[in-house]
């Protein structure tokens, strides 16, 4: 009778394990909606309606991945740690859902990711490689969708990308980097002087270094550094903050889009008229291989709002590569709205999280005072425990691709987690959420990437960082928070990682410095 019993159990027990198997399968495909789709989650709020829902999109089971169920990533970006700590605990590779509905499988394990970025069968390119994109399942009406539409550098594959890579390169050399130097020591000098002026007709004396001083350094470089005449830069600053921003409704981000495109079409317009010694006219002429200064039209660029392509079979917005190995029109817009977002944001966030984490932890900032570490060692334990990009999106798999235990099939979305991977203990140890710029493996971090997609402008961001945080804490050693550290607010995105204020007490300058 026990043997029945015990050989019941067993048939039953495995019953239980085909049924489960056989409902997540289901559930897996209904995620892919055809590779990599619209998720089927009608229930899951998106867009501006994430403000108003409890708890992270109020979706418990969702949210909390269980039952074989997505995790739903939340497009305001309220937690990105505690979600990237959730995701870790999901295994090497989690089914989530964008903001919008969009399926994907989120990797955090830095191993993981590592390989993914430097094998080949593994892409950014959405139209040679997305097929939910490709027949338009996931298409304008993504909020998102500017992400993957962008035809530059950041989202091409193979040759494509050697032939891009090679065009920016070309204008972005290590030389005009490191001429840069003093000019970003100018530039912090005069923002800290604004700074301080600020603080004296401010109530309490309160500032925002994010916005008097994390925001406009690095902005003000790379808008000199691309010779953008002052008539521009209050536009582009805004289009690059809202470019960011995953929370926002379908109209804000279709509008922001348009502003987005028009603004730069009449940028290429005006550097094509007047060239000057710039990263725009340097791109123009190495886009054309011709005189940057030749009269050539600009093509309409009307219609790259409209990411909608009417002939079958190429998808949504399909590619438009240049003829002779130069960039067409569309390329050297988006590359350009590539380099200036990718070189403003990140060290924005970058310089902000070092602030709030030296006033957080003094103890760390008395290191560097003392020499027991550097600005260096600052900067690169803040982009690990903070990584300025916390997610990265889309990748896709170019064909069935096993990460451990699971597999990724042919055309389904990936998305890095890179500020997840920052703190993973089997890397960083059981403290890893802690800030410590004498960690031996703080220049362990993937933040800026890795493999043929690594960024451009890592030296750049290297350079302002240091030059800024050192400047800054010489001239106000006293400097402190003016809130508590928990009442910080993060911006409104799963993609950017950053305060959106920081709002200080500077003390009083240095001696030598009033």
């Amino acid at each position: 009778m026990a043997r029945q019993q015990e050989q019941q159990g067993r048939r039953d027990e495995r019953g239980r394990q085909e049924q489960q198997e056989q409902q997540e399968q289901q559930e897996q495909r209904e995620l892919r909606g055809g590779g990599g789709g619209v998720a089927d989650l009608r229930t899951v709020p998106n867009g501006s309606d994430q403000r108003d829902v409890p708890d992270a999109q109020g979706v418990p089971d969702l949210r909390a991945g269980r039952g074989g169920c997505p995790y739903v990533m939340d497009g305001l970006g309220r937690d990105v740690q505690g979600e990237g700590a959730l995701l870790r605990g999901q295994g090497e590779a989690a089914r989530v859902v964008l903001p919008g509905g969009v399926g994907a499988w989120a990797v955090t394990d830095p191993a993981v990711i590592r390989g993914l970025l430097t094998d080949g069968r593994v892409s950014k390119d959405a139209y040679r490689h997305w097929p939910a994109w490709q027949r338009g399942e996931v298409g304008v009406e993504w909020p998102l969708a500017v992400w993957v539409s962008v035809q530059n550098l950041v989202t091409s594959y193979g040759a494509e990308h050697r032939r891009l890579r090679g065009l920016m390169g070309s204008a972005f050399t290590a030389r005009r980097v490191g001429l840069l130097g003093p000019r970003v020591g100018e530039i912090a000098a005069g923002l800290l002087e604004g700074m301080e002026a600020a603080a004296r007709e401010a109530r309490g004396g309160v500032v925002d270094v994010r916005a008097l001083y994390a925001q406009p350094l690095p902005s003000r470089v790379m808008l000199e550094l691309f010779g953008i005449p002052e008539e521009f830069r209050g536009a582009l600053r805004e289009i690059i903050e809202g470019f960011f921003a995953t929370g926002v409704s379908l109209e804000d981000a279709r509008r922001n889009y348009a502003a987005l495109y028009r603004t730069m079409g009449e940028l290429v317009a005006f550097k094509r008229r007047c060239p000057g010694e710039d990263l725009t006219s340097a791109l123009i002429a190495a886009g054309s291989g011709a005189d940057p200064a030749d009269p050539a039209a600009l093509s309409d660029l009307t219609d790259l709002t409209d990411l909608t392509d009417g002939a079958g079979g190429t998808g949504v917005g399909g590619p438009e590569a240049a003829g002779g190995g130069g960039l067409s029109e569309k390329e050297l817009v988006d590359n350009l709205i590539m380099l200036l977002s990718a070189g403003c944001e990140p060290t924005v966030n970058l310089l902000a999280n070092a602030v709030v984490l030296l006033l957080r932890e003094p103890g760390q900032l008395e290191l560097v005072r003392s020499g027991r570490a550097s600005w260096g060692d600052v900067v690169e334990e803040a982009l690990r425990v903070e990584a300025p990009g916390a997610n990265a999106i889309l990748r896709y798999a170019v064909e069935d691709v096993r990460v451990g235990e699971t597999v990724i099939p042919q055309g389904d979305a990936l998305v890095i987690g890179f500020a997840a991977a920052g703190r993973d203990p089997g890397v960083h140890g059981e403290d890893a959420e802690r800030f410590d710029v004498t960690r031996a493996t703080r220049r362990e971090h993937l933040s800026f990437g890795h493999g043929v997609h690594y960024c451009l402008g890592a030296p750049l961001a290297r350079l302002e960082a240091e030059i800024a945080l050192q400047a800054l804490f010489a001239r106000f050693p006293g400097m402190r928070l003016a809130v508590e550290p928990g009442a910080l607010r993060p911006t409104e995105s799963f993609i950017s990682n950053g305060p959106r204020e920081v709002p200080v007490l500077l003390g009083p300058p240095a001696d030598g410095m009033r």
